[in-house]
């Protein structure tokens, strides 16, 4: 039975990288007294206790030191979706593992699918847990690459890299709104946890 006083049990928070999901998770996490998991840090995990002769959907990046200099930016997004799809039931253990101790979880990352989210919130109803779903959207990727100049300046700029994670966002708030999943868009930044909280509401 379930005794903490957050309006979620797990909360999902999705999007393109450079968005601020960390941060957005950072401050729900405080306000509510939540536990963060960086789903990039399962990823990681998993790719490191496996390899691409076992799992090849969680390897489609390995030998390149840059993707998006390496690759077409059709084919990085192609990539990322798929990996991000490969990732599905790891998403969903998380979640599911979770939901056994009574401290609310955020958890949030770049890999999180929409459909993936949808089953985490339906399992959970079934169960009469409370499992919330979000994505953030941004458009713009200019500004995701001056996210990525105050977040990496030492890597200069990555304007391919940020090309491709528009992409990605518009994907991912397409198959969220087909799931019934609320998309929050990121700007204005100084706003944007008060727009989580009234979504959530």
């Amino acid at each position: 039975m379930h005794t903490n006083h957050s309006p979620w049990d797990v909360l999902l928070i999705g999007g393109a990288s450079g968005l601020g999901k960390s941060l957005a998770a950072a401050r729900l996490a405080a306000r509510h007294g939540a536990f963060v998991v960086e789903f990039d840090d399962v990823v990681a995990a998993l790719q490191a206790a496996t390899s691409a002769a076992t799992h090849p959907g969680l390897h489609h990046f390995d030998g390149l030191a840059d993707p998006d200099a390496d690759l077409p930016a059709d084919r990085v997004l192609e990539l990322q979706i798929a990996t991000a799809h490969a990732l599905d039931d790891a998403l969903l253990g998380v979640v599911r593992n979770r939901l056994t101790v009574d401290v609310p979880a955020i958890v949030e990352g770049d890999y999180l699918t929409p459909a993936a989210a949808a089953r985490a919130v339906a399992e959970a109803r079934a169960r009469g847990r409370r499992v919330r779903a979000l994505f953030l959207h941004e458009d713009d990727p200019a500004a995701i690459a001056a996210n990525y100049a105050h977040r990496e300046p030492e890597d200069g700029p990555q304007p391919a890299r940020a090309t491709v994670s528009a992409r990605y966002s518009h994907h991912l708030a397409a198959q969220a709104r087909s799931h019934h999943l609320p998309v929050i868009a990121c700007r204005p930044y100084d706003t944007l946890a008060q727009r989580l909280a009234a979504a959530l509401s």
